[in-house]
């Protein structure tokens, strides 16, 4: 069963200056595309970059060696943190 358009897509609002939105539309056209196409084409790559950005952690060499070196060599707890362990409540 094929679901109706409205099950599917959801709406987006916003704000915008006539002239912007003319802009808009004038490129949406010169691409020959309908104005949410082309909005979604643009927008969306760099939604997904903004998102990848925020997600990913780079290191430098000397960092990764460190957290591997760590990874497998783990420091022993500290008293901080076997005092923090020791008052948690137990779950029965």
């Amino acid at each position: 069963m094929l679901k109706e358009p409205s099950e599917t897509l959801s709406r987006l609002q916003l704000r915008i200056r006539p002239d912007e939105k003319a802009a808009i539309v004038r490129a949406a056209t010169l691409e020959h595309m309908d104005l949410s196409h082309f909005v979604l084409r643009t927008v969306l790559p760099a939604a997904h970059a903004v998102i990848e950005r925020a997600e990913r952690v780079e290191l430098s060499e000397r960092d990764s060696l460190r957290i591997l070196d760590l990874l497998e060599h783990p420091p022993l707890p500290s008293q901080r943190l076997l005092a923090a362990a020791q008052a948690m409540p137990v779950e029965p």
